[in-house]
C-alpha cells in the first residue's frame, strides 16, 4: 500500500525519466481527443431489472424516433460539433439494430451497453458491454431471465468486441468469483462497474461500508487471479469502491453537477433521450443516479481520466493513474489493448485515505 502524501515536489518532467511510465504516457496520451455523448436509442427492453436506471426517470416515457435519416443527421451534426464517440444505451439498444448501425456508419468509435441476450451485428463495430449482475440465480431473480449469462456467453464468446460488465451490488459480491471464473473459463474479457443508487432507491442492492471494503478485496483478488480476462487495476477499484463517491472524490464533470460551458464534459456532453431530444440540467452519463452514491465506471471513465493535473504529483499516484486510463481506453475502444499495469498495490486518491 502506498500513500501519496510524499513532500517531495515532482515536476512532470521528473515523473516521466521513469521509461515505463514515459511509454504509457505516450500510448494513451493519443486518445485525448475523445470527446463523447450518450444516446438512448429506445424506451423498450427485453427484460426488467430491479434498480434499473432508464425505468427510474421520466425518460422512459419519451416517445422513439425510429427514423434513421433523423439519426443519421444527428450523428453528423455530432461530428460537427466536435463529438468524436458515442455511447448507445436505454433502454436496450439491440432492440433497435437499424438505428445503431447508422450511428456506427457516421460515427466510428463508440460503446454499445446491452444485456447480451440479442447478437447485435459484426457490421456494427462498437465496443459490446454486456451487462452481468450477478450468477444465473440472481439474475432470473431480480433480472426475470433465467440462464442469462450462459445466452450471453452464446452471443459474444470469441467477439472481440465483448466485455462483460460485473456490477456488484450489497448482494452478489461473492458470485464474482463463480462469474469471473465462467467467463474466463470461456475467454471473455471482463470489468467491473458498481451500483450506485437511482434517486429514491432505498433497496437491498445499495451499498454499505462494510461491502465497498468487501467489494475492493474481490475486484483485487480477480484481477490478480485472472490477469488475462480482467481489464482493471488497483486504483480503479480504490476509486470506485471508496467510501466516498466519485463526485466526493474528484468533482463531476457532467453537466448535470457542473454549470460550466466554457470546456470539457461541461461544454460539450450531451445525453439524448429517444426522441433525439436533451436537458442540460440532467445531462450526466447515468441519469437518474444518485449523485452522492455514484461510482459508476461510465462516470470514472470521464471523471477520473480528465484528472490528470491532480495524479501528476509523484511517479506512484501517476502510475496508478495511467493504469486507470488505460484500462479505461481497453473497455471502451475497439483494436486497443490493455498494457500490464504498472502499480500493483493500493495508491490513495489524491488528498484522501485510501478508504
Amino acid at each position: 500500500m502506498k500513500d501519496n502524501l510524499s513532500n517531495k515536489e515532482w515536476k512532470f518532467s521528473e515523473i516521466l525519466t521513469d521509461q515505463s511510465i514515459r511509454a504509457k504516457w505516450e500510448k494513451v496520451r493519443k486518445y485525448f481527443f475523445l470527446r463523447e455523448s450518450t444516446y438512448d436509442m429506445a424506451n423498450r427492453c427485453n427484460i426488467r431489472c430491479e434498480g434499473c436506471y432508464y425505468y427510474e426517470g421520466y425518460k422512459q416515457f419519451t416517445e422513439e424516433n425510429r427514423d434513421p435519416a433523423a439519426w443519421r443527421e444527428l450523428m453528423r451534426t455530432e461530428k460537427a460539433r466536435g463529438i468524436t464517440y458515442v455511447v448507445l444505451a436505454g433502454a436496450e439498444p439491440s432492440l433497435v439494430p437499424e438505428l445503431c448501425k447508422v450511428c456506427f456508419q457516421e460515427m466510428p468509435l463508440g460503446t454499445i451497453a446491452t444485456n447480451g441476450l440479442k447478437f447485435i451485428s459484426e457490421s456494427i463495430n462498437y465496443k459490446i458491454h454486456i451487462s452481468v449482475w450477478g450468477n444465473d440465480a440472481t439474475s432470473s431473480k431480480i433480472r426475470n431471465a433465467k440462464n442469462m449469462l450462459l445466452r450471453q456467453i452464446e452471443n459474444y464468446q470469441g467477439d472481440p468486441r465483448a466485455v462483460f460488465v460485473y456490477t456488484f451490488t450489497h448482494d452478489n459480491i461473492d458470485q464474482a468469483r463463480e462469474v469471473a471464473g465462467v467467463l474466463a473459463e470461456h475467454g471473455c474479457k471482463l470489468t467491473f462497474n458498481m451500483f450506485s443508487a437511482p434517486v429514491g432507491y432505498e433497496g437491498q442492492l445499495r451499498h454499505t461500508i462494510s461491502s465497498l471494503k468487501k467489494t475492493r478485496k474481490i475486484m483485487i483478488e480477480l484481477l490478480e487471479k485472472y490477469p488475462a480476462s480482467v481489464l482493471f487495476s488497483h486504483y480503479n477499484a480504490v476509486t470506485h469502491t471508496h467510501q466516498s463517491g466519485l463526485h466526493d472524490l474528484y468533482s463531476c464533470s457532467y453537466p448535470r453537477m457542473n454549470p460550466s460551458t466554457d470546456i470539457g464534459l461541461g461544454r460539450s456532453f450531451r445525453q439524448y433521450r429517444t426522441d433525439l431530444s436533451w436537458d442540460r440540467a440532467v445531462a450526466c452519463c447515468v441519469p437518474d443516479t444518485d449523485c452522492a452514491d455514484c461510482r459508476h465506471y461510465a462516470s470514472g471513465s470521464a471523471i477520473v481520466t480528465a484528472r490528470l493535473f491532480r495524479h501528476a504529483t509523484d511517479p506512484e499516484t501517476f502510475k496508478a493513474w495511467l493504469d486507470y486510463v488505460d484500462t479505461y481506453l481497453a473497455v471502451w475502444v475497439m483494436g486497443y489493448e490493455k498494457s500490464d499495469n504498472l502499480c500493483r498495490y493500493i495508491v490513495a486518491p489524491p488528498g484522501q485515505p485510501v478508504f
